[in-house]
């Protein structure tokens, strides 16, 4: 009985180890994916302006009756977040509260601007009660979204201080906005710029042994 007691607690320390084993196999290639997947970034078009370009200063008067200048240099030193939403958005209406959050916790650079087209203001003024957007400018001007050819919502526009586009990007989640702001402090405008800049990385490090 002893001896089989014995046995049994060997049989069962074994398979603990060997699960212990396979834990840290499985862990090590999580953080090797981890390391090869890109981050989520803004789907950047290929049309409009430029990354880098000067934007051109618009003059509007939101849905509250504020003036409100979008583009162009900052007088305040802020850089400008402007995302494209609509009250017939779903994904919009999701994302409002994550811009705004983020606005706040980028409150010391960073103002936030909501922007819409269309003519009917009471349901925009609706629209932003209902998602507490009223202390953010809320702009109606299709002039605005055609200066930066937005055709598809959510979409954002992130705007230095100096009045230079900085990024933008179809955003569908809170990623996709932050990627917005590490463009800004990175200098490396598209997903696909940085998946570029990790290629030529890892081919010259791969020459580097070669040689």
């Amino acid at each position: 009985m002893t001896e089989a007691m014995v046995v049994s607690n060997i049989v069962l320390w074994a398979i603990v180890i060997v699960l212990a084993l396979v834990v840290l196999a499985l862990a090590r290639q999580v953080g090797i994916l981890h390391e090869r997947v890109a981050p989520a970034g803004a789907l950047q078009p290929t049309s409009g302006p430029k990354v880098g370009e000067l934007t051109e200063a618009l003059s509007i008067t939101d849905i509250h009756g504020r003036d409100v200048t979008i583009g162009g240099p900052s007088e305040n030193g802020m850089n400008t977040l402007v995302m494209f939403l609509s009250p017939t958005c779903p994904v919009c209406k999701s994302l409002a509260p994550t811009a705004k959050s983020l606005a706040r916790t980028e409150r010391n650079r960073l103002e936030l601007v909501f922007a819409s087209d269309g003519d009917k203001l009471e349901q925009h003024q609706a629209y932003a009660k209902d998602l507490d957007l009223e202390k953010y400018p809320y702009v109606l001007s299709e002039k605005l979204g055609m200066s930066f050819e937005v055709s598809k919502l959510p979409f954002a526009v992130l705007i230095g201080a100096d009045g230079t586009l900085q990024s933008k990007g179809l955003v569908n989640t809170r990623e996709h906005l932050e990627s917005l702001i590490e463009a800004m402090d990175t200098g490396i405008a598209t997903l696909q710029d940085y998946v570029g800049l990790v290629q030529q990385e890892h081919d010259h490090s791969v020459k580097e042994k070669a040689s």
